[in-house]
């Protein structure tokens, strides 16, 4: 399918502009630096086309139609994000950072179902839930892309942090920005990433409420809810932190960041996973177990 071959063609893509970033880093070369940037750009055009045409089967935007296109968009986040960077600071490695973060995206998504999404299956849902249910989505995706920048950053300041410790000297290929620069970029990827995750969980519990279809399976207790409360009130207890506390250490909150980070990825990640292949009973997957409209009985 040509899907397929799409999503075969931007995965390369970036898994070879991974490759060129390493080797420029190692041999010092501003000219695989170019063709890495250059073939992360072919890498974006591919998956944009790819998340097009899946949209367009799937009569549902992207962030709606499957685990694995949600997956995806979060991926197709990270690279726009990358390119928005380097667009400010060519001369920043970040794609060696980021690139590992994007593939991995890719990967899971390999392994998620591409099924359409239980909560907005079915033309007769109400226009109000499915509004709801976008920007539940689309707030989500919008603090995991904080979250991953977050976790990104974090990495490349304990990585100043040691090189300027134990005297290590820099290479032209990867200079990094000062501690203090990379500390207030964190600081900003958490400050704009929670308010956006709130976002998203309190429009999860209204899209529970509204839904006519699912006012009696919706629940508190509900194991997504639960999940993403308990990463959320991590997540709220940085943010508070970050705010009360800007003179804090840069290197603690560096871990602070990624061990909060990566929690809430795997945590995230996890439950796509399992709500969308209905392993958890949940009200995220309540509706893909039951009898779609029209079918007999």
């Amino acid at each position: 399918m040509l899907s397929d071959v799409q999503l075969s063609c931007f995965f390369l893509s970036y898994l070879t502009a991974l490759g060129f970033e390493v080797f420029a880093t190692l041999r010092r070369s501003i000219a695989a630096r170019w063709v890495a940037i250059g073939l992360t750009f072919a890498g974006l055009v591919a998956h944009t086309a790819y998340l097009a045409i899946r949209s367009r089967e799937a009569n549902l935007p992207p962030l709606l139609s499957s685990t694995q296109d949600w997956v995806l968009v979060l991926a197709w986040l990270a690279v726009v994000l990358y390119l928005a960077i380097l667009a400010l600071d060519k001369n920043l490695p970040l794609g060696l950072f980021l690139h590992p973060v994007v593939i991995g995206l890719i990967i899971v998504a390999l392994v998620s179902t591409n099924d359409p999404h239980s909560l907005v299956a079915g033309e007769a849902l109400p226009l109000a839930t499915r509004r709801w249910t976008m920007l539940h989505a689309a707030a989500l995706v919008a603090g995991s892309g904080g979250v991953l920048l977050g976790f990104v950053l974090s990495i490349m300041y304990l990585i100043q942090h040691r090189r300027l410790r134990e005297k290590v000297g820099t290479s032209p290929a990867m200079t990094l920005p000062n501690l203090e620069k990379l500390a207030t970029l964190n600081w900003w990827s958490v400050v704009v990433a929670v308010p956006l995750l709130t976002m998203g969980l309190l429009a999860g519990v209204i899209l529970g409420r509204v839904s006519s279809e699912s006012t009696d399976t919706f629940s508190f207790s509900d194991p997504v809810v639960i999940a993403h409360a308990v990463v959320w009130i991590v997540m709220a207890a940085l943010f508070f932190r970050l705010l009360r506390r800007r003179e804090a250490s840069g290197k603690t909150v560096a871990w602070q960041t990624i061990w909060a980070f990566g929690f809430l990825i795997a945590t995230i990640v996890g439950l796509e996973l399992l709500t969308g292949d209905g392993k958890l009973d949940s009200f995220h997957s309540q509706r893909s177990q039951q009898q779609s409209p029209g079918e007999p009985a």
